[in-house]
């Protein structure tokens, strides 16, 4: 009997214990996962999607300033390393969060890391995310500010650039008024009166023809083009001038080549090349054009024997309103925008335009176009739809 008492004893007493290490074990396990969350939190519940549809760069930041949590956009302009916010001046937005319990924005300069990245300019505000988080959101300004100042500098250039036909047509017409009495001066001054309205005429066709290649789908009615004919129109529309000066247009072998596009853009851009090259070319010389396929893409090459353009200047030449020679350029009548033409030309149509050059040895711009494939039907344009084409 006493034997039985001292079993069930044990028993109660094993089972007492046990229930007290099974609270025990529960209890610290609870406590290891509050204190689990305590180090390594978790975000509140929508950052991630949050973060995932934003365009802007998103970072949640934990009260440690570790990140919790950053898009794609943060980690590929180096904003943040190995979970930290590695940019100074973004992280002391952040600290500025943590210390008035405001949100704060301000704008932040993020030099490239590498030689040849651009530096980029963003717009940086920081913000309390519940009580112990802080959200940090930056937009991207580089192209927004650069499209601002192609703008502001391309009505500063319109105005510069009207004023000279303007104020000499203004000119002209008071020297018509007080040379009434003498025609001949009277037909002097009306021929300086028409080449500048002639000018400025060219300079307003230019701005349009510039204004429709850059907006969106300049294509409009894209079909097959013959590049024979369009080189032969080229040639021809500066057939005039080029033998005034006794400049002699050299045309390749016919190359039966075609791509798609719009023929009086194509034409346009061409015509453009070739002015110049005949322009900038001295008297009794050479502008050979001519076409070739390489590999996919129609290469229409126009060469000269002008005075050649630096090296440095290759890329600015295809600027609106850059000059080499200024002076040159106006006397001959350009209006600096048709080398900006041919650029957004080849654009449109999916291809590029180059230059090879160098001072004293002549330049050759070369258009590149995808080839087309395929039918070979094309369908007349008439010359009628071709707006001016010279610079």
């Amino acid at each position: 009997m006493d034997a039985t008492w001292v079993v069930l004893l044990a028993l109660v007493l094993g089972m007492s214990m046990g229930a007290g290490l099974s609270v025990f074990i529960f209890s610290a396990v609870k406590r290891g996962e509050q204190a689990q969350k305590v180090i390594n939190p978790t975000v509140p519940d929508g950052v991630d999607q949050i973060l995932g549809v934003l365009e802007s760069i998103g970072i949640v930041l934990d009260a440690s300033d570790n990140v919790l949590k950053a898009s794609q956009g943060a980690l590929a302009l180096g904003i943040v390393r190995a979970e930290r916010i590695v940019v100074p001046d973004v992280q002391t937005i952040a600290d500025e969060v943590r210390r008035t319990g405001e949100p704060q924005t301000r704008r932040v300069t993020l030099e490239g890391a590498r030689s040849g990245e651009i530096t980029r300019i963003l717009s940086v505000r920081a913000a309390p995310l519940g009580t112990r988080y802080v959200v940090v959101l930056a937009n991207d300004l580089t192209e927004s500010i650069r499209l601002d100042e192609v703008r502001r500098d391309f009505i500063a250039n319109i105005s510069h650039e009207l004023k000279t036909p303007i104020g000499a047509i203004s000119v002209l017409t008071e020297a018509i008024a007080s040379a009434v009495d003498d025609p001949v001066q009277v037909r002097r001054f009306a021929e300086k009166m028409t080449t500048e309205a002639d000018r400025l005429a060219a300079l307003t066709a230019d701005i349009i023809n510039l204004s429709k290649l850059q907006a969106n789908q300049a294509l409009h009615m894209p079909e097959l083009v013959r590049i024979d004919d369009v080189i032969d129109r080229a040639i021809e529309s500066n057939a005039v001038v080029a033998g005034a000066r006794n400049v002699v247009i050299a045309r390749g072998e016919p190359s039966e080549l075609t791509v798609y596009g719009e023929d009086p853009l194509l034409t346009m851009a061409l015509q453009n090349l070739v002015s110049n090259a005949v322009q900038y070319s001295p008297d009794k010389s050479r502008v050979g054009v001519g076409a070739r396929l390489v590999d996919d893409v129609v290469e229409i090459s126009v060469t000269d024997q002008g005075v050649g353009i630096p090296k440095e200047d290759h890329d600015r030449v295809f600027e609106r309103f850059y000059r080499l020679d200024g002076a040159r350029s106006r006397n001959t009548g350009g209006t600096g925008l048709g080398l900006a033409i041919v650029k957004h030309t080849a654009q449109n149509h999916g291809g590029d335009v180059t230059v090879w050059s160098r001072p004293g040895q002549g330049s050759t711009f070369t258009l590149k176009l995808p080839v087309a494939t395929g039918d070979d039907h094309v369908t007349p344009i008439p010359a009628a739809r071709l707006e001016r084409t010279q610079i």
